[in-house]
């Protein structure tokens, strides 16, 4: 994990690698459990008999659940010290690229690309790139936009 000592720091990092982090499992409870969250059960995800019979060869993991493992990825690859707090804005671009098979394990690396000043803060634009181990093609790439309020 890469610690910044303040934004100013953070800022100086501009333009560099961030992660990637750990190996992190996506298994059938973790997907059955996005799927309850946000009532999308649709059978690709969570019937793993007929999806062994569909287009992927078994169940895969919600696009948004990939997205939505940012944070707690986002949070092996780096911390910045002095400031309140931190939240998501968005996304500018955002693709699913390849399907993430339930039992696959994914890694997220990011760039910082841009820093920019915002009331009563920083506003910070990360490309995320969410690999899938053992495969050439990212599961999702994202242009995610955080800001921090100091």
């Amino acid at each position: 994990m890469r610690v910044f000592d303040g934004l100013d720091e953070f800022v100086a990092a501009t333009g560099s690698q961030l992660g990637p982090t750990d190996w992190l499992p996506v298994e059938q409870d973790r997907v059955n459990k996005f799927a309850d969250a946000t009532d999308d059960h649709q059978w690709i995800h969570v019937d793993i008999e007929r999806a062994k019979k569909g287009p992927f060869g078994g169940p895969i993991a919600h696009g948004y659940l990939t997205l939505a493992l940012a944070p707690a990825l986002m949070a092996e690859v780096y911390e910045v010290k002095g400031i309140k707090m931190g939240v998501n804005y968005g996304c500018n671009k955002l693709r699913f690229i390849t399907p993430v098979p339930v039992g696959g394990r994914v890694r997220l690396g990011a760039v910082l690309n841009a820093v920019d000043e915002v009331a009563g803060g920083l506003q910070a634009t990360i490309e995320l790139t969410f690999e899938i181990e053992g495969t050439e093609r990212p599961a999702c790439v994202a242009e995610g936009i955080f800001r921090w309020i100091f």
